[in-house]
């Protein structure tokens, strides 16, 4: 009896003790949530943590160092850039961090995804400062420290509402084979335009898309009021005379994307909305005019079979709706100065000036719409995995018609000397070539040369100055100029690191 109460006290000791040692052990944690890949949309997507929605972050850090430039990334073309004196810029220098963010979920129906770009830049500054002697470029003037938002949409069931590229633009927009960002010729818009957008895939690489954009910021050039303002100097027709913001632009894309490359036709629509006649609104208005611009373009991949070779051409017509061909990053005033020969001038000009339409105040006449046309093109070549380089060109031309040359040629009149030549027509041709070194991946070395030549058609030369007489751009004097077709060239040194 006393051996049989011993081992069941012991049991009961070993049952309390084990109890006492499960109670103090510690609750199992909950199992850590890792990040996982996500490998539905390609390379480079993980999910958020507890959620369905995967995320992928990118972008670049960018140098340019440009030699004859007041921008990045244009010529010289007007104002203190294209007086061709000491207040231009010899050199301007930009440090750039692009950071972008693209989220994607499946539903029920198709992908949800949204996509936003922004840019953190610092440049140095082209901005005019007064002096004691004329304006001054770089007297103590910080640089420009700027953020720029390029893309912020949202794409779900065939739709997408935000800002992108122009559904207008070809996929390369400027960069046919380049990095200089002025290339006339075609449709633009790289940093992104408002709109609501709606695609049909049709399969086998075919899609179609409808659009309404924003015309606003990057589709308006000038609507001039040729009565007044008007300075041939400066490229300038007239007073700019936009009304509010009317109508967006319609545009309609068809594109066939195909292992040999793709072949894509577009068309905008634009209204042309002015201002008053006068600053009295009693005095009335022009009547809207649409304008619009068409443009097919194609790109053909391994070219003589070489991988990655690539050519991109495409070619754009546009009546009244100018921005389709003269794109947002290129001027829409040349005013380029230079040496002369002519007996009794101080210097040469060549000016030019872009518009979508043109009017008369002093006729209250309707809107003349401005035609232009142009093309651009590249060839990009690797010559091995560390070296390319590319060839390109662009050419543009804007055409006034008789009744538009008329209100423009009497404005100026009184500008030009006895015998001179009043053709507000001109052309602008480009050509370029770059050569890159990519010696790591995602790090890429380029040099990129431009040369622009301005074929503008006034000849003869400027009045002597008196009273109403044009305005010189910064530094030159008020003296006579011959009107002469001018040239400019531009170097740009760039170093990326995408990431």
């Amino acid at each position: 009896m006393k051996f049989k109460s011993l081992i069941l006290g012991s049991a009961a000791g070993l049952l309390a003790m084990g109890g006492a040692q499960a109670a103090d052990l510690p609750v199992k944690a909950k199992a850590v949530e890792y990040v996982r890949i996500c490998s539905l949309y390609g390379a480079g997507f993980f999910y958020i943590p507890g959620t369905d929605t995967c995320i992928k972050l990118g972008g670049y850090l960018r140098v340019d160092i440009l030699g004859n430039t007041n921008s990045d990334d244009a010529g010289n073309y007007s104002g203190a850039a294209g007086s061709g004196n000491r207040l231009r810029n010899y050199y301007t220098w930009r440090s750039r961090e692009d950071l972008n963010i693209d989220t994607r979920t499946a539903t029920e129906y198709g992908v949800l995804r949204t996509f936003f770009d922004a840019t953190f830049s610092w440049t140095t500054t082209n901005a005019n400062v007064a002096g004691t002697i004329g304006p001054t470029q770089n007297a103590g003037v910080a640089g420009s420290d700027t953020i720029g938002v390029y893309y912020a949409f949202i794409q779900f069931a065939g739709f997408s509402l935000g800002k992108a590229i122009s559904q207008f633009s070809m996929p390369w927009t400027n960069y046919p084979a380049n990095n200089f960002d002025g290339l006339v010729g075609g449709g633009g818009d790289v940093t992104g335009v408002n709109q609501v957008s709606y695609t049909w895939q049709f399969g086998n690489g075919v899609s179609a898309t409808i659009s309404a954009q924003d015309q606003v910021a990057y589709y308006t050039s000038n609507l001039w009021n040729v009565n007044a303002g008007a300075n041939v100097l400066s490229g300038t027709w007239g007073t700019n005379n936009f009304g509010g913001a009317s109508s967006p632009d319609l545009v309609g894309m068809v594109r066939v994307d195909q292992a040999w490359g793709l072949f894509q036709a577009s068309v905008a629509f634009h209204d042309n909305h002015a201002g008053f006649y006068t600053a009295d609104e009693r005095n009335g208005h022009p009547t809207d005019k649409w304008g619009w611009a068409g443009q097919l373009g194609f790109s053909v991949n391994n070219v003589f079979g070489v991988a990655g070779d690539s050519i991109n051409i495409s070619g754009v017509y546009t009546n009244g709706a100018s921005r389709y061909n003269f794109q947002d990053l290129t001027p829409v005033t040349y005013a380029i100065y230079g040496g002369t020969g002519l007996a009794g001038a101080y210097g040469s000009v060549g000016v030019a000036g872009v518009s979508d339409a043109v009017y008369s105040a002093t006729a209250a006449s309707a809107m003349e719409l401005t035609t232009t046309y142009g093309f651009r093109g590249g060839y990009n070549h690797n010559w091995n995995p560390y070296w390319s380089s590319g060839l390109y060109g662009a050419w543009a031309g804007v055409r006034y018609n008789s009744t538009a040359q008329n209100y423009i040629c009497t404005a100026i009149a009184a500008q030009l000397t006895a015998g001179s030549t009043c053709n507000p027509d001109f052309n602008v041709g480009q050509v370029g070539f770059i050569t890159r070194w990519t010696p790591v991946k995602n790090l890429t070395f380029s040099g990129d040369l431009t040369f622009t030549h301005l074929d503008q058609k006034f000849a003869g030369s400027t009045a002597v100055p008196s009273t109403g007489a044009p305005t010189p751009s910064a530094g030159r004097p008020s003296a006579s100029y011959e009107f002469r077709d001018q040239n400019t060239l531009l170097f740009l040194f760039r170093a990326q690191r995408n990431w």
